[in-house]
């Protein structure tokens, strides 16, 4: 499992081992200063070659003894090195005012507050001022000592600036840092994939300093899925495989909900029906081939098509239309056979006046899919928070947002954007970031979300549990955007999904050695 710390479970982390007495805070911060270093030579070779010029800016805890530590090593190497710390010395934490004074014996330590570095050139600049400790803006000459101008920038843990927990700039986005590189330890932070942080961290490199994993309660990354789970039995019919019923808007608006079907087909599920009214028949019986249509114009008829137990999922919203949507969703939900449901678009929109009436019909086999502007009408109060301004750290971040809203509707929430974030009623997190290597821009076109919604219908109506088919639907929903590039239309996403999956097997060999190597090989620009 690729966990997710927010600062405090790296505390802990690193705390454990200390107390275990296999390592020193001392070990963990010479480790960390050494995995910079070696990070900076091997992301920038040129830089190895001959001694160079460099500014370590130091903060006034933990995050600043490592930038000591750096300094050390790289004046060892013959570099010119210029330190220069924020804060009082004498009100250093114990490890990192041992790392001041033996730099102190090789070097000068310039206060920050003093000395003139703005305009400063040098061919290095270390970022060692706040890390994950950031409580409040950077201002005054923290923030002017990060506008000399440098060939490289590296921010060790975090750029400063960023909320380690929310991924959000604390105050305004020119407050923060820019790397080229970001160094951490252990694990990445919830900072380095949600909100600001892909567009202020540069590369991800993770670096391994010692400590054990402890994943329990962690927020995940989601990962390439298990290829044999998406495989068929080879003696199993059409019906084991599932049945996803999708329901339809009235005339001019089935698109959507046929994208959903064409996508549910593809990941699997045996049999795909269209619930179709009257009015969109025969525009639908002459868009379809392997995707049945059934006729549902009202309740009455939707109640007596979910006396068929071979269907096992069904999805509501796209194209459906508000209207529609209140008069059908409570029938699915109340309906004795309680089948796997995804409610998307117009099925979460037409709740928006009395959002706790839906609350009381869900049901744990349901998952919600909504993008900002439906989260925000199902829970404004909750949106409302996330969208504040962030003054301080930690700052609300959009995990909390959807644990909250998760256990609040009593199911699975998949709140959608590059940040995509996946939360259950127990608290269990995950998180399909689509930045660094796994950017797919492509993915914002109309229709690109009723595939996702799709998907999912599609794995539930395999078995897949909600968290499980909500997690992988997200990783190949993606993985199809990326695989396709540029030109992509939503129409796209299903056909080029057999393709993904006959890559699956290497692509979750490759998962397998580790997060490092996910965010590693990653470039914002690609």
């Amino acid at each position: 499992m690729l966990e997710i710390l927010t600062a405090t479970e790296m505390r802990a982390r690193e705390q454990v081992a200390i107390e275990s007495g296999g390592v020193t805070g001392l070990d963990l911060m010479e480790r960390a200063g050494r995995a910079v270093v070696d990070a900076v030579f091997a992301e920038w070779p040129e830089l190895a070659q001959t001694p160079q010029t460099a500014a370590v800016l130091c903060g006034p805890g933990n995050n600043g003894g490592d930038g000591f530590v750096i300094a050390r090593l790289l004046k060892a190497w013959g570099w010119e090195v210029g330190v220069y710390l924020y804060g009082d010395p004498e009100r250093l934490p114990p490890d990192a005012r041992i790392n001041h004074d033996r730099w102190c014996a090789m070097g000068s330590v310039h206060d920050l507050a003093q000395a003139s570095v703005e305009g400063l050139k040098v061919a290095l600049m270390v970022d060692a001022l706040f890390g994950t400790g950031l409580r409040r803006p950077l201002e005054g000459v923290a923030q002017q000592g990060l506008n000399q101008v440098a060939a490289h920038v590296v921010a060790v843990d975090l750029p400063s600036g960023l909320c380690s927990d929310s991924g959000r700039v604390l105050g305004t986005v020119s407050n923060a840092v820019r790397a080229a590189l970001t160094v951490t330890f252990h694990a990445p932070k919830l900072g380095h994939v949600l909100a600001d942080g892909p567009a202020v961290c540069g590369r991800v490199m993770v670096a391994d300093i010692g400590l054990a994993a402890q994943a329990e309660g962690a927020v995940r990354l989601v990962a390439p899925p298990d290829a044999q789970s998406l495989t068929k039995a080879e003696t199993a019919h059409k019906f084991g495989h599932g049945h996803a019923l999708i329901l339809t808007g009235g005339a001019g608006t089935t698109g959507a909900a046929r994208l959903a079907a064409r996508a549910a087909l593809r990941i699997g599920a045996g049999v795909v029906t269209l619930g179709v009214p009257p009015s969109a028949q025969m525009e639908v019986a002459a868009q379809i081939t392997a995707l049945m249509l059934r006729r549902i114009e009202d309740g009455q008829t939707l109640h007596a098509a979910l006396t068929d137990k071979r269907i096992t999922a069904l999805c509501s919203g796209p194209g459906m239309g508000t209207a529609r949507a209140r008069d059908l969703v409570p029938v699915v939900l109340r309906h004795e056979s309680a089948p796997r449901v995804v409610l998307d678009a117009d099925a979460l929109t037409a709740f928006a006046d009395a959002p706790e009436t839906l609350f009381g019909l869900l049901h744990e086999g349901c998952v919600l899919t909504p993008h900002g502007g439906e989260f925000a009408r199902l829970f404004p109060d909750i949106a409302a928070r996330l969208a504040a301004p962030a003054t301080q750290g930690p700052a609300y971040s959009k995990v909390e947002a959807t644990r909250e809203a998760a256990k609040r509707a009593g199911c699975v929430v998949l709140l959608k954007g590059a940040d995509t974030v996946i939360a259950a009623p127990d608290g269990a997190c995950a998180i399909h970031a689509a930045a660094y290597g796994r950017a797919a821009p492509w993915l914002a076109t109309a229709g690109a979300g009723d595939v996702l919604a799709g998907f999912i219908a599609g794995l539930l109506a395999r078995g897949f549990p909600p968290m499980q088919a909500a997690e992988t639907a997200a990783w190949l929903h993606g993985e199809c955007a990326r695989c396709f590039g540029p030109g992509l239309i939503a129409e796209d996403l299903p056909e080029v999904l057999p393709k993904v999956l006959r890559a699956l097997p290497d692509q979750a060999a490759r998962a397998s050695s580790r997060m490092s190597a996910l965010l590693a090989n990653s470039n914002p620009s690609t």
